[in-house]
């Protein structure tokens, strides 16, 4: 202040506090709000970080989002009964994208008769799952180091699923999207499975999400599957 001529108080009207706030900082070294730390700053063309270094410190988080019903540092974490459990309690839509996903069906066999029960009861059933032939499900082989592992997960999960094709309410596809989430929907819940570079979905974080009627994650989620679908290919039966 002193180099640049600045008093008290011709440094409080330019900023637009009070000349005692300026006082405390100078001689108190008191912290002014983060807004006119700033402006104070620049008028005497100094490092605002350097004058107050506490201004450094993160500002406090934002609350748990209200949508989030749980959170899981991995999906090995979470029983199957837990998709299964929140399958069947679906009343309106049940949609599933994934590349393959084959845990469902390998650890509960009656997937399918669920998905039929659900459809019969009036849900519409809607899953996307991996082009084995496309660059992206290949890519994703090569990150996780699955070599054609993957390719023939994809076949294999279209194989538990094609018996479905045809059935009131259901419909498969298959799609060639970067899968950045694999998303497990039961009407205004989701199981979202993130996807890590390098590992497998299994050791990549779950988080569970409840619809919030103002919007939100859920319905970014949800989008986000309806753009995918939208340039998914059906898969016929035979």
């Amino acid at each position: 202040m002193e180099a640049g001529g600045w008093t008290h108080a011709s440094l409080a009207a330019k900023v637009e506090v009070d000349p005692k706030s300026v006082e405390r900082w100078v001689n108190l070294g008191r912290t002014p709000r983060r807004e006119t730390a700033i402006r104070a700053a620049k008028a005497i063309g100094e490092d605002v970080f350097a004058l107050w270094p506490k201004l450094r410190q993160p500002r406090a988080a934002r609350a748990v989002s209200p949508e989030l019903v749980g959170l899981y540092g991995q999906r090995a974490d979470l029983p199957v009964s837990s998709f299964i459990d929140l399958f069947s309690q679906a009343r309106r839509n049940i949609d599933v994208l994934v590349y393959a996903a084959v845990f469902l069906h390998e650890a509960y066999p009656r997937l399918n008769d669920l998905l039929r029960e659900r459809a019969a009861e009036g849900c519409t059933v809607r899953i996307a799952v991996g082009d084995a032939d496309s660059v992206s499900v290949q890519r994703r082989g090569q990150e996780e180091k699955f070599g054609d592992g993957i390719e023939s997960r994809c076949r294999l999960a279209i194989m538990h699923y094609r018996p479905l094709v045809g059935a009131p309410g259901i419909e498969l596809r298959t799609h060639g999207t970067t899968l950045y989430n694999s998303i497990y929907r039961a009407d205004d819940q989701m199981l979202v499975n993130a996807h890590v570079w390098g590992a497998n979905a299994y050791a990549a974080p779950v988080w569970h999400l409840r619809r919030n009627d103002a919007g939100g994650m859920f319905d970014g989620y949800a989008a986000s599957f309806n753009a995918v679908w939208a340039a998914a290919t059906p898969v016929q039966g035979g």
